[in-house]
């Protein structure tokens, strides 16, 4: 009795140490997942040396070499949506623009490198000649990828974190995978978008254990499915991908999140993190680039700020307000290719730019020479040509005006209000601006699930938009600027050859860019404007040049500059023309009247 007793105790402990044992080398979620990337890391250096061999052997002919360019871009798709949230900064040596960037405020300039570089030497057709140049930019591809294993292998990865990368991963599909941002030469758009939905499918279903993931997996599959049988990049249905498969899969992803329970370590910034697709009603953060939470918008502030932006009393003359030059019924500019100097007749540099959506870009000014909305009303105010003001007397008389007074009370209770501050009304006014957020056109509602509040016309313009026109890979979905997603937290510029006028084929004398950071490859560079409400803020350009639409699609159509004749050789802007027909111009300035937002009542 004794001895079956002792085996019985026996084999229960074995058995609670077999399964103890067993419980402790699974490796949790988060491990998994970063082993994973650790082999897919490794996969991406193998074809890394694979084509770099070729290149090196004077027999590969050039469709090999293509090939494996092609392997090779599918391999990084496949880490994207880690190597982009976890190693951006490298991200933008591996697979960053091919043109120069300028890092803020530390001035750095990096040169382009990575796989949209090396995508120029091989396609459309391998110049042996470049062979030198081509090894050379392989072989810092291969040392910066080497570099993932060091993330990868030491960082942190936590379920929230996985989570909010894979449904940026969805963000920048849509956004940038599908209009062929990275890849302008091969627009191998389709099967590179479904490499990253099976790379997330994959992690995703890491979850099994703690949740069914069967609707989501299911969501995934058939977004693949359409990706990849729908490879042509021109004839892509765009609007029904987003709609019928990219939406469903993002708001799957922040389910599951939610049915696990995973808590999440939230921060401020532009893309709200728990907006479940790129287009509801909340998706975008108003408070993002305040100067600090302090300065976040109140329906107080909102209501002095408008009371100052229609004042003139900050102007020097006493004669000018904000209002003057941002008009609402214009959508708030002022529909004048210049407006004047203050006080005088001669012209203003520049057209004055909407104050719609302001709000969600992280730099302004066409120059993009401020951080944020209070940084640029004091600008503008001091500015001897605009304003001409000085905020020193403008305080002193809204301090001796008794309404102003109680207002700014009720919009600062905890500041000392024995003097009204700078800051203060610059604040007010930036939190008017900011109230001036309106993603609530017909393309919004649209995206939102009213199939009724666009017709074939401009659907059909959305698709062009993405795809064959090109004007998704500056003009970025959903805010149709330069606000880079899928985190929106840079602006591009980009240098596109604007005439000096519609009869001189000659570029336009203002430096732009240029002026603010003295680096040759942003001569003539501006910030890239919304096309948002764009059928009410003619004339366009940063000198009011174009007075339609159907002129600047006509000048975009040709090339920009380049097709105008314009010898730029920093033109970023493709020189190839793009071959719309009348029908296809029509049908993306009709899908850009959709994009109208419905306008407060003043």
């Amino acid at each position: 009795m004794k001895k079956s007793l002792c085996f019985i105790f026996i084999l229960t402990l074995v058995t609670g140490m077999s399964f103890y044992s067993c419980r402790q080398i699974t490796p949790p979620t988060e491990k998994t997942i970063a082993n994973e990337l650790l082999d897919q890391v490794e996969n991406f250096m193998l074809r890394c040396s694979q084509l770099q061999s070729s290149v090196e052997k004077s027999t590969t002919d050039q469709d090999q070499l293509q090939y494996l360019f092609l392997q090779l871009r599918i391999s990084f798709k496949r880490i994207q949506w880690a190597a982009e949230y976890f190693a951006a900064a490298n991200s933008r040596l591996v697979n960053g623009p091919p043109v120069q960037e300028i890092e803020m405020p530390e001035m750095q300039v990096l040169d382009p490198a990575g796989l949209q570089v090396i995508e120029g030497y091989l396609f459309p057709k391998y110049d042996s000649a470049n062979k030198k140049d081509l090894i050379r930019q392989l072989s810092m591809l291969r040392a910066n990828v080497s570099k993932y294993n060091t993330y990868f292998a030491n960082i942190d990865i936590f379920n929230w974190q996985v989570f909010d990368a894979a449904k940026l991963e969805l963000f920048r599909i849509i956004t940038l995978g599908i209009t062929g941002f990275d890849n302008p030469l091969t627009l191998n758009s389709s099967k590179e978008s479904a490499a990253s939905l099976e790379s997330l499918k994959k992690i995703l279903s890491y979850y099994n254990d703690s949740a069914n993931t069967g609707n989501l997996v299911a969501k995934l599959d058939a977004a693949i499915q359409y990706l990849n049988l729908h490879t042509d990049f021109n004839s892509f249905n765009r609007m029904e991908f987003i709609t019928r498969y990219a939406n469903p899969v993002s708001i799957g992803i922040s389910d599951l999140e939610k049915k696990l329970k995973i808590k999440v370590i939230r921060y401020n910034r532009l893309l709200n993190q728990d907006a479940k697709t790129l287009f509801d009603s909340n998706a975008f953060n108003v408070n993002a680039y305040a100067p600090d939470h302090s300065g976040f918008i109140s329906d107080e502030k909102v209501a002095l700020g408008k009371k100052l932006f229609e004042d003139p009393v900050l102007s020097g003359t006493g004669k000018r307000s904000c209002r003057s030059c941002h008009q609402p019924a214009l959508a708030f500019t002022d529909g004048i290719a210049k407006n004047t100097i203050i006080g005088k007749k001669e012209l203003l540099e520049r057209n004055t730019p909407t104050l719609i959506n302001a709000a969600l870009q992280p730099a302004l000014f066409y120059d993009l020479r401020v951080s944020s909305l209070e940084e640029q009303s004091h600008t503008v105010v001091q500015s001897t040509k605009e304003m001409h003001g000085s905020m020193e007397l403008s305080v002193k008389k809204l301090g001796q005006d008794s309404v102003y007074r109680k207002m700014f009370i009720a919009a600062f209770p905890h500041e000392d209000k024995s003097r009204i501050d700078t800051f203060e009304v610059m604040n007010a006014i930036g939190s008017y601006i900011r109230s001036l957020v309106l993603l609530n056109s017909r393309f919004d509602e649209y995206m939102r699930g009213r199939p009724s509040a666009m017709d074939s016309a401009e659907i059909n313009g959305f698709n062009l938009f993405m795809g064959k026109a090109r004007c998704a890979t500056c003009h970025y979905m959903p805010l149709f600027n330069g606000s880079f997603p899928p985190r929106y937290n840079k602006n591009e510029v980009e240098v596109i050859g604007v005439p000096k006028s519609r009869s001189q084929n000659e570029i336009d004398p203002d430096m732009g860019r240029y002026d603010i950071v003295k680096v040759e490859s942003v001569k003539h560079a501006f910030k890239i404007s919304t096309v948002r409400n764009a059928t009410r803020t003619a004339p366009y350009m940063h000198n009011g040049i174009y007075t339609t639409l159907e002129q600047v699609m006509d000048f975009y159509n040709k090339g920009g500059g380049a097709g105008l004749g314009i010898k730029l050789t920093n033109q970023t802007l493709p020189a190839d023309k793009l071959n719309l027909t009348e029908k296809e111009i029509r049908e993306v300035i009709a899908f850009i009247k959709s994009l109208d937002s419905k306008l407060p009542v003043n």
